[in-house]
């Protein structure tokens, strides 16, 4: 039997936060990656969805065999409302015998109300990171990342970040070669070039398979504006600077600085295009100054910063 993945959805649960994801798995499935996947409300009742369709279920959460995917949806009463009481249980009692806990878009708010996420570094929907942060002050929210993986819990943005997580973990379990195979199938950007505020360098860069080299391109990457010199890395990581630099050049054939420059410039370049002003780009992607980052765009892109966001102000041609 395949990885056996588990959907928790509950009255007002937003559809493509479940059908987005489920349709990654169920492709992934026709290139052989045999995943079982079934939909688990709290109580074991149908879930009226946010577009009115009532989605039938497997049963209840608590009844689910120990799942090795747990993917808890979001839904906007989620924020509005509050958690419901049996939401939280349910997540309670399914996360300790989950091999992964993903949550999707505002199902990151149903996790933290279940205390899974105490002490994690998470992302939500840019429009709800910061009521996250408030509500839940023991959790690390990171607003512009397009996904976070901190352990064995996974959380993303908004829907369509939710199916390129779907399509890492299908890259991780499978292998890059399957993962191409279903984002070709479902006509979709294997590195999507774009985020809510932010490109994800790591689905554009290859993923680094030692955990410390691993750990410190995650941090690049959730927060590009920190201190990332080389010996600022090397002593998060715990290693010198010289070891940290052959890890770099084996694993992604580049140096500490290269690697941290070009998640610079993808953040910046988001940014930009989102509508954010030159200076604000520049302290935010960890450029420091315009000019630094002015500098950069002109080496790399051959155009200016201004010019650069000026290509997105307007949907004319």
């Amino acid at each position: 039997m395949g990885a056996r993945v588990v959907f928790v959805v509950f009255d007002g649960v937003k559809m493509l936060d479940v059908t987005g994801p489920a349709e990654v798995f169920a492709e992934a499935n026709l290139a052989g990656a045999g995943y079982s996947i079934s939909y688990r409300s709290p109580s074991g009742a149908a879930a009226e969805t946010s577009v009115g369709v009532r989605l039938p279920v497997d049963g209840p959460v608590a009844e689910a065999p120990d799942p090795d995917l747990v993917v808890v949806a979001g839904g906007d009463g989620l924020v509005d409302r509050g958690v419901p009481a049996e939401l939280v249980a349910a997540i309670r009692e399914i996360a300790p015998r989950a091999g992964r806990l993903v949550s999707i878009c505002t199902g990151s708010f149903a996790l933290a109300a279940a205390g899974v996420l105490s002490g994690r570094r998470v992302t939500t929907h840019w429009r709800h990171a910061a009521r996250l942060a408030r509500a839940h002050p023991d959790v690390q929210v990171l607003p512009d990342a397009l996904f976070v993986q901190d352990g064995d819990i996974f959380t993303s943005a908004g829907v369509s970040a939710g199916i390129d997580l779907a399509l890492a973990l299908v890259e991780h379990d499978h292998g890059p070669d399957l993962a191409r195979t279903v984002a070709r199938g479902l006509v979709m950007f294997m590195q999507r070039p774009g985020g809510q505020s932010q490109f994800s360098a790591p689905l554009r860069m290859p993923r680094p398979s030692t955990p410390t080299l691993r750990e410190v391109t995650d941090l690049v990457s959730a927060q590009p504006a920190l201190d990332h010199s080389a010996s600022a890395m090397a002593s998060r990581a715990g290693v010198s600077a010289r070891h940290l630099a052959r890890l770099f050049a084996s694993e992604l054939d580049t140096t500490p600085a290269k690697y941290v420059e070009q998640v610079r410039l993808d953040h910046a370049k988001a940014l930009l295009g989102a509508g954010h002003g030159v200076a604000e780009t520049a302290r935010s992607s960890g450029f420091g100054s315009s000019e630094t980052m002015r500098r950069v765009f002109v080496a790399r892109l051959g155009i200016s910063p201004s010019q650069y966001r000026a290509r997105f102000e307007t949907t004319a041609s």
